[in-house]
């Protein structure tokens, strides 16, 4: 089958646990004494403070978490936001300030708009105030504490063209140079095709896919993405060393982070499978698991 159908074909299982391999732990990288998984602060520490926001980013700098995952949309004027759904409603009060326009899509406010929003008191009054960022001022942000950036590229079939603004945007910011290709950048998303059109814009760029394609499909995937990003409950150790067995784009292992490990019996059951990132909500709570289990593997 041609690579564009099987990609096609497979699009609609990401996500799904079409996971048909056994669930005993296969020897991998992270399990064997080696380095312990990445740790990803998801929409910044998002445990601790609103998602999304430069205070999430500025949270994950203080517990001394070095990658930040971010997700982006794109208004009705053309500027890149940060905010994880295509409406406004849950982390914002669009709803008081704009009453009249349900259901509060992103792509039907204009950048000016999105910035008179409140994107913080939903967490906590500490947050009021806060402002959802836009792409810009979020990657700035990242750059000012030295942090690395998992960027998904969220809904993309909303946005047509949203690879080529947002990599416009990463390259404005510097963010396109070798320094940050080789080790500060990974841009993801669920939609294969989205990623793959990133890829071909951009070779340099790392890549990954969210969710977990079946085993036979990898070769199609390994055209063009260097990740592939499990949810962590459809994960097994055979299902990581299989993906591990495969060479992406830049000629290195695929790779697996999973999502969302919040506690630390499940940050330490997916670093045994052998992944090599974990992203999480409370990353502090994930690195003390993962480091102590690691020293006490390899010891």
């Amino acid at each position: 089958m041609h690579m564009r159908a099987v990609v096609a074909s497979t699009t609609a299982l990401l996500g799904a646990t079409a996971l048909l391999l056994p669930l005993s732990p296969a020897p991998a990288r992270a399990a064997d004494g080696g380095t312990p998984p990445v740790v990803v602060a998801h929409r910044g520490a998002s445990g601790y403070a609103p998602e999304n926001t430069l205070a999430a980013v500025d949270e994950a700098a203080a517990l001394g978490i070095d990658w930040v995952e971010n997700d982006v949309q794109r208004t009705k004027d053309g500027e890149l936001v940060v905010l994880h759904d295509d409406s406004l409603a849950r982390t914002t009060n669009v709803e008081t300030v704009f009453p009249g326009r349900s259901p509060w899509k992103v792509k039907d406010f204009t950048a000016a708009e999105v910035a008179r929003l409140d994107a913080g008191s939903w967490f906590g009054p500490a947050y009021a105030g806060v402002r959802v960022p836009t792409l810009e001022q979020f990657v700035r942000h990242v750059e000012r504490h030295d942090q690395k950036l998992l960027l998904e590229l969220k809904s993309p079939e909303l946005y047509p063209g949203i690879e080529q603004e947002t990599l416009k945007v990463l390259s404005n910011e510097g963010w396109l140079d070798r320094a940050h290709l080789s080790d500060r950048l990974v841009v993801q998303s669920f939609s294969a095709d989205s990623v793959r059109t990133v890829h071909e814009l951009k070779p340099g760029v790392k890549t990954g896919v969210i969710g977990a394609p079946p085993v036979s499909d990898l070769p199609a995937y390994a055209e063009f993405a260097d990740q592939i990003n499990p949810r962590h409950t459809s994960l097994s150790g055979a299902y990581v060393a299989a993906v591990q067995a495969f060479r992406g784009p830049h000629d290195k292992p695929l790779e697996v982070l999973t999502w969302t490990v919040d506690d630390a019996a499940a940050a330490r059951r997916v670093a045994g499978f052998g992944v090599d990132g974990i992203i999480s909500n409370k990353p502090d709570v994930v690195r003390d698991a993962v480091d102590g289990w690691h020293l006490t593997a390899a010891g």
